[in-house]
């Protein structure tokens, strides 16, 4: 997987179309992200008892990976990742502006 966790992502496609946010976690096998505040769901629980009470809850949702852009730290646009050899490490690079990320 290309992106990595505190990377920024720009959502490009979904009802969070526009939102950018740092990931959070990241689900390789499944090919998903987790970003706070992008992707949120309402799930209404019953009471489990006198200590847990019922209501609803914000549910943070995972979302593929198809679905977001990455937003280069340098040039401020959302980019598509390279890897390029320094030595004996690769690293990746921002297609547009060739930066380091």
């Amino acid at each position: 997987m290309k992106l990595k966790v505190n990377d920024t992502i720009k959502v490009t496609l979904g009802k969070d179309r526009g939102k950018t946010g740092k990931i959070e976690k990241i689900f390789p096998k499944k090919n998903m992200v987790q970003v706070p505040g992008i992707n949120v769901y309402k799930k209404h629980l019953k009471a489990q008892g006198e200590s847990k009470p019922g209501g609803i809850i914000d549910l943070v949702k995972p979302m593929y990976v198809s679905k977001v852009a990455l937003i280069c730290p340098k040039c401020q646009k959302i980019t598509r990742v390279g890897y390029q050899g320094q030595g004996k490490k690769k690293v990746r690079i921002c297609k547009k502006c060739k930066a380091i990320l």
